[in-house]
């Protein structure tokens, strides 16, 4: 377990320069319509920009492309920042926080004990303090499943307290738990309805949700209320997201509801997608060994050149001069789709290190080009530490995703090669009980991340050690 985020930081800068060789000549593709490719390298050729991904070999049109800059790169491409919606906790205070504070800490972490004999007290109102500083603590911390357990009693304790609200909101929606959110965001609209901060959780709930008109109206009431930056930021984004979708018709296949602009996709690419997906779905059913229960969002929307799927609570493809679904398209199709599989096993509860890991698996992808790298990385006992990968690699740079990407991906790979799929599926149903990380690593594969960093690196060694 890491002791400090220096040590996280010393860490991965020694892991960049263990793997320089693979990402110093990485390039940073822009294109006009706002998107990002994360790429090995790239070229032009005949009036389209060339680029690679791994062994993988792709291009896009010159004229889609606004600039491209030199530099690290992580191994997926068409996912950005740009793609996600940023929460932030709230700062407000609970009653009776201040009297918990000191109780509740033992070495640096919550201790269980203090919470119990303030609970035998018999005081709802410092027992939802304690629950409520427990929670902020966890949530700060990245271990948010932890924080959920914590804020999910102090709800007992304190159903319409909006501080309490607000954080169990924020943690949900954290966990990609959108709709769970919504019921808890609108509660708290109502108890507060001259609160800035509820109408932003509000609006990013509806977001995550499909809801995208009715985050619009609370991001505008939450600015009318306060104006902030980020907020409108994001407001930004959903009005750009409602003007595409203005034209778009629906249609669905049993497993997706597919969402397209009528001027911009033909119905044989709208059919061929749709069966790429149907697939994809079938093989996902038997590699996961579950069916997801709800119906998959599927957004097919224009772009000046095709930069990639993303999966962010809905599927979104940019359409715009394709003819039909190509090897690439369908390879990243599957990808995406993975994750909306993962987040529906898991209700959101995955470390990320796992989901992306899993993800570039199933595509099919390998860490064969990185292999002799890799095991270098762990033999020198200098990769980051998967438990230092589980939240959110949204701050990392894009050298440090790249690392990230692999190492996710020699994980997956050493749990299947080693103990099968089925332990695999195991871990994520283990995840959507509400285990910890930890906890569903022990029940599966008997270790936990200690042990996983160990395997890692002698399967590593076996496969791609100096003598093979």
């Amino acid at each position: 377990m890491l002791k400090s985020a220096c040590v996280l930081n010393r860490t991965i800068v020694i892991a960049f320069s263990c793997l320089a060789c693979l990402s110093a000549q990485a390039d940073t593709i822009h294109l006009k319509n706002g998107r990002t490719i994360f790429a090995d390298s790239t070229h032009e050729n005949k009036g389209k920009v060339e680029y690679q991904v791994g062994d993988d070999t792709y291009a896009i049109p010159k004229t889609s492309v606004d600039r491209i800059d030199s530099g690290g790169a992580p191994v997926r491409s068409g996912r950005s920042s740009q793609d996600e919606i940023a929460i932030s906790a709230p700062v407000e205070d609970i009653s009776r926080s201040g009297e918990v504070q000191s109780k509740l800490f033992r070495d640096g972490h919550i201790d269980p004990m203090a919470i119990s004999e303030i609970e035998a007290m018999g005081n709802s109102e410092l027992m939802a303090a304690a629950l409520f500083v427990a929670g902020r603590f966890e949530y700060n911390n990245g271990n948010r499943d932890l924080a959920i357990g914590y804020l999910q009693r102090g709800l007992r304790f304190a159903p319409e307290n909006p501080a309490m609200l607000h954080l169990y909101v924020a943690t949900l929606l954290s966990l990609n738990r959108g709709q769970e959110a919504i019921q808890y965001a609108e509660r708290a609209t109502r108890l507060e309805p001259s609160s800035a901060d509820a109408f932003n959780l509000l609006g990013a709930a509806y977001f995550k949700t499909d809801h995208t008109e009715d985050a619009i109206r609370a991001w505008q009431r939450s600015l009318k209320l306060r104006p902030d930056p980020s907020v409108q930021a994001m407001l930004d984004k959903a009005m750009r997201e409602k003007n595409a979708e203005s034209d778009f018709s629906e249609a669905d296949s049993g497993h997706f509801a597919l969402h397209y602009e009528g001027k911009q996709t033909s119905t044989a690419l709208r059919r061929e997608i749709l069966d790429t997906l149907e697939s994809h779905y079938n093989s996902l059913v038997g590699e996961l060994g579950v069916a997801p229960r709800q119906t998959i969002s599927v957004s097919l929307y224009k772009s000046p050149g095709w930069s990639g799927a993303v999966y962010d609570g809905k599927l979104r493809i940019p359409v715009d001069g394709l003819t039909g679904v190509t090897s690439e398209l369908s390879r990243v199709l599957k990808h995406e789709l993975t994750h909306a599989f993962i987040n529906q096993i898991t209700h959101g509860r995955c470390p990320q290190w796992l989901n992306e890991g899993v993800a570039q698996a199933l595509e099919p992808k390998t860490i064969s080009s990185v292999g002799r790298q890799l095991e270098q990385l762990y033999s020198d006992h200098r990769q980051i530490p998967l438990s230092a990968l589980e939240g959110s690699w949204m701050g990392f740079s894009n050298s440090q995703a790249y690392v990230a990407y692999y190492e996710g991906l020699a994980a997956v790979e050493y749990i299947r090669d080693t103990y099968g799929m089925s332990d695999i599926q195991r871990i994520l149903q283990r995840l959507g009980d509400g285990a910890s990380t930890e906890s569903a690593l022990r029940s599966t594969i008997h270790g936990g991340y200690a042990d996983m960093e160990d395997g890692v690196a002698d399967y590593l060694k076996r496969s791609y050690g100096s003598s093979n």
